[in-house]
This record gives structure tokens, sequence and C-alpha cells, in this order.
């Protein structure tokens, strides 16, 4: 039994900054996410792609965003609990938690915060014969070592920014690229779909308009992907990888059995508290939904402020906080550790030199 003061469910760039706004009060947290990684959905859909709507930071790629939202909350310390998903959460008498992971976990915990994004992601996958033994071998539906696409004849199938992002990434290293995409009208940013025509009219890849209806092995491996083009003759591709991007479909899993409120999916919060339908249980980002609400990381940042002095307040009844700055607090210095740094560099200053007299 791990007891905590809260517990975070939901490494995404909300849940890591809700770590933050909690350490300010002088609250711990556990974390736990269902994937192997922190970074929801900045490493799974976009981790190098620009990201420009981040206060005072021109631009940084998804996965940049979650590396600095790391760094800033070490000094809290948190405990994070990569590859479980949360399977039970149940309010116990004496109002604390007690949640149960896949891996066998168990907490005790006084407030749980939902920063689960859309919820739990899995691919949309290729529903072929063939196509299950293929996985991680060389069918794909993410990728995690370019290399391996190095001289290898691919096939990328999809037609949004993540197709299109790794069709360009790959043409680079591989001996050929295809794309296949059921129509000649892409979801992916302009400039991407601009970029791969250019290489097409110039004989660097190819882009093959219409299903995929089959897979041909050989020795237990891809050798051509059958693609039936929209006149409807079926097209014999060779191929030695292929990797599809159909997108990522989410759910809310165990969530939506927790006896929550819910409105399209979404949990139904207090906008003032980010409290759900059960208190002591808080949501913050795009898993809640309430008047006026914005999917926008910024939008998230800005609950898990408000959501963190709610948090406090249900832990703590009667004791006020006051709001306290970064800029001029002693107590909130030190616990991101940097007064103690200031004072032992001050220490650490050599005294001026005095000039002699005569």
């Amino acid at each position: 039994m791990i007891s905590c003061d809260t517990v975070i469910i939901g490494a995404g760039p909300v849940g890591l900054f809700q770590v933050f706004e909690l350490g300010l009060l002088g609250l711990g947290a556990q974390v736990i996410d269902s994937v192997p990684q922190a970074g929801g959905q900045c490493i799974e859909l976009y981790p190098d792609k620009p990201i420009y709507d981040i206060p005072a930071v021109l631009a940084c790629s998804g996965r940049e965003l979650i590396e600095r939202l790391q760094q800033q909350i070490r000094p809290f310390a948190p405990q994070f609990h990569l590859g479980h998903t949360v399977t039970t959460l149940e309010r116990m008498q004496d109002g604390r938690f007690r949640l149960q992971t896949s891996g066998g976990l168990v907490f005790d915990a006084g407030a749980v915060v939902i920063a689960g994004g859309l919820g739990a992601f899995a691919p949309r996958t290729l529903n072929l014969p063939k196509a299950a033994p293929l996985v991680g071998r060389t069918l794909h539906y993410k990728v995690t070592r370019p290399a391996l696409f190095d001289d290898q004849d691919i096939v990328i199938a999809g037609g949004g920014d993540a197709a299109l992002d790794w069709a360009l990434e790959l043409v680079e290293r591989a001996r050929s690229v295809v794309l296949v995409h059921r129509s000649s009208t892409f979801r992916a940013a302009p400039a991407s779909v601009a970029r791969m025509q250019a290489l097409c009219d110039e004989g660097r890849m190819q882009f093959c308009e219409g299903d995929i209806v089959g897979l041909e092995t050989a020795d237990d491996a891809l050798a051509q992907v059958r693609v039936r083009t929209r006149s409807g003759m079926v097209q014999r591709i060779a191929a030695s990888h292929l990797l599809v991007f159909w997108g990522l479909h989410p759910a809310l899993g165990p969530i939506a059995e927790w006896g929550l409120a819910l409105e399209r999916q979404q949990l139904v919060v207090d906008p003032a508290t980010f409290q759900t339908s059960v208190p002591g249980i808080f949501a913050v980002g795009d898993i809640n939904t309430y008047p006026g609400k914005k999917k926008l990381i910024l939008s998230g940042f800005h609950e898990s402020a408000l959501c963190a002095f709610a948090v406090h307040a249900h832990l703590h009844p009667g004791d006020k906080v006051n709001l306290q700055y970064t800029t001029t607090s002693p107590a909130l210095q030190r616990r991101l550790g940097v007064r103690d740094a200031e004072r032992d560099a001050v220490v650490a200053e050599p005294p001026p030199r005095v000039a002699a007299t005569a």
C-alpha cells in the first residue's frame, strides 16, 4: 500500500504541471500512466511537431515541452508508475481513496486528480488476416527506431500529419517510399502536403490513392502490400515495412465505471475547483468539461493551478492558504530549491579585495 497526499492519473503536460502546482503548496504526488513513458499526447501524437502557444516560449516540440516540465518538477521528487492502468478507484469510509492498478500496485490517497487527456490511446489497426503476426516486426503503428528503415522499401498508410511527417522524414533514409491514402485530400499541414507532392514530381517517392486490401508475406516477413485503387484495380507494391498511421482512438476505459458524472465521454467539473461529482476527485485537461471549456495546453495549466488550491482545501479543511509568489516567497523558493542555492552562492562568493594604501 502506497500512502500519499495525491494520486495524479495521467503523465501528460497537464498532469506534470499539476505536480508542480501541488508541490508549491507542499503536497506530494504519485503519478500513474498507462503508457511506458511520460508525455501523453505530446509524445504519442506529435513529439517532433512545433508548439507555438506556450507562454514565453517562441516554439518547442512536444518532446521538448515534456522534458522542460520534467525538469521543472524535479524539486518535488514525484514518483512515477508508468505502464500501469488504474483499474479500480473507490472512496473509503474515512474519505480517502483506494486505487489499484493493472500491475498490482495499491494506493491510499487523500485526493485524486484525473489528468488523463482524451483517455487511453490505442492505434487504429489494419484489420487483415496476415497483419497481426507482423506487428512490431514489419508492420508498425508508431516509429521508435527510424534507423530500422534505412535502405528499405516502405509503404506508409494515412493522410494525416503523422503519415506525411514520417514520409518526409524517411524519404531521406529509405530506398523507396510509397504513401497510400484513400483519397487525394489530406488532413496534414498544407506545407507537408506540398512538399510530398513535390517529392513525387521529382520521382523521389510515390503516392497511391486507394485502400489496402491485403498483405503478401515471404518467410514470415512482409513482401507486398495490395492496394485497390480508385479504378477498382488491385496494385501490388513491394514493401519490406508497412507503417500505418490511421490515428489513435481514445477511450475512457475504467474511468467510465467510477461513478463520476459524464457528458459526452468527458468528466463534468466545477470550474472554480475542478472537482468532479465525487468530493476529493478532481479532473484537469482535455478529459474534463465545463461551460466555456477550451482544449488547450494553456487552459490545462490554468486548471492545474486552481485545482491545486482546491486539493489543499480538501485535504486540510479550515486551513487558509495565502496566495504567494515564487518571486518573493521564501517558503516557495525553499520548496523549489532556489533559496538555499542563492544563499550558498553568496557564501561562496569571495570577499572584495581592498587595495592597500600608503
